[in-house]
């Protein structure tokens, strides 16, 4: 959440400026739209993670989307601020896309055994 704050307070001018970095690890990425979807993405399964067995469920990975798509919002709401930049309603829409991808992928049997390695057998019990 922090990484994603930080890029948001960057202006305009600043955030286009590091855009050959993010090519450099995302070489197919030709604006921050994937960069959207990758991080809220990654929210997700962090949000998952930190929210425990328990929310393993359908219920639950429809919480964690909603929580992200909440954040998403603030995070607009917060961009509405800095200079040279302004919400959009895509950016929410591919928070939301990312963070979704997150909880169907993760839902994936051999995917969700790599989520339940990551938890360790003290955490996560079925």
């Amino acid at each position: 959440m922090i990484i994603i704050f930080v890029l948001s307070q960057q202006q305009g001018d600043e955030l286009h400026s590091m855009l050959p970095l993010f090519q450099k690890w995302f070489p197919g990425m030709t604006s921050f739209n994937w960069g959207h979807i990758i991080a809220y993405f990654i929210l997700s399964w962090f949000i998952l993670i930190g929210l425990g067995h328990k929310y393993n469920t359908f219920q639950g990975k429809i919480f964690v989307i909603f929580l992200c798509l909440l954040y998403g919002v603030t995070d607009e709401i917060h961009q509405s601020y800095i200079p040279g930049r302004t919400p959009e309603i895509l950016d929410l829409r591919n928070d939301t896309f990312g963070a979704a991808l997150g909880m169907v992928l993760i839902s994936i049997p051999p995917l969700k055994k790599v989520y339940k390695k990551l938890l360790s057998s003290y955490i996560y019990q079925d």
